[in-house]
């Protein structure tokens, strides 16, 4: 069916744009690669620890930004449109495999021979989308999940861990979302179809988190081990500020020079 057709180049789209990786086209920028320093990841918290917390922080907005293009462009293409035989709204199946497709594409990009990056940042912009497309009162898990993440990361400097915490409640609120509208109406015979891809959109909201968690397991074993990179924010902002200061001075050093 035609649906099928839009399906696949939603999937194909979100993974080519999926595999833009934003860190190692600005790390190039600044002649660094972000592969070769720090942990190797080309994700935002490597390149705030080596380049700064401001190209950490444009990092993480291009990489959310990703993420939540091709999700939101996937729920408003097929408007109010259903799967045949079934209550299911292809567009809440569409987001979750847009979602899908784009982290896979940031995990193992085509264009850098399937080496890339952890998809933390595309994930929470798959998860902000698909929460608050279906009102304030979800976008709002989405949103708390980011905030306490950025506070356990400041507190514990555990950059891996806190980015667990802001996928997780997200995808576990997407599920009772999916179960609150569609659960129910699968129980009939009739609505075999409405109970499937109830199931497969559980399914890949489950896969999402798996594939950010799996490129995180050496982050896990060195967490165990007590030899996980540190992520501090306070560092970032104490080093922002010296270099902000030390340019002002440089700046009014050579105006005098030059009167």
């Amino acid at each position: 069916m035609i649906y099928s057709l839009w399906l696949s180049l939603i999937g194909v789209f979100s993974y080519l744009f999926g595999s833009i990786n934003w860190a190692m086209f600005i790390s190039k920028l600044k002649r660094l690669d972000i592969r070769k320093v720090g942990s190797g990841n080309p994700g935002t918290l490597n390149m705030s620890r080596n380049l700064g917390f401001k190209f950490g922080l444009l990092t993480f907005f291009l990489d959310l930004t990703k993420g939540a293009l091709p999700t939101l462009i996937s729920f408003f293409v097929f408007g109010e449109e259903k799967f045949a035989y079934s209550e299911f709204y292809i567009r809440d199946f569409a987001i979750y495999l847009s979602g899908l497709c784009v982290v896979l594409g940031h995990i193992y990009p085509i264009y850098f021979k399937f080496k890339g990056g952890k998809g933390i940042a595309s994930t929470i912009g798959v998860f902000m989308v698909c929460e608050s497309v279906h009102g304030i009162g979800w976008a709002m898990v989405a949103i708390m999940a980011l905030v306490a993440a950025a506070v356990f990361i400041y507190i514990t400097e555990f950059g891996a861990m806190g980015s667990f915490i802001a996928i997780t409640p997200p995808a576990i609120s997407g599920c009772i979302r999916l179960f609150l509208d569609y659960g129910r109406r699968g129980t009939g015979s009739f609505n075999a179809g409405t109970l499937a891809f109830h199931i497969v959109s559980n399914m890949l909201i489950f896969a999402i988190c798996f594939f950010t968690w799996f490129a995180h397991r050496k982050n896990i074993e060195r967490m165990l081990a007590g030899d996980e990179h540190p992520t501090s924010f306070k560092k970032m902002l104490v080093k922002a500020k010296a270099k902000k200061m030390q340019e002002r001075k440089d700046n009014e050093s050579s105006s005098k020079d030059k009167s």
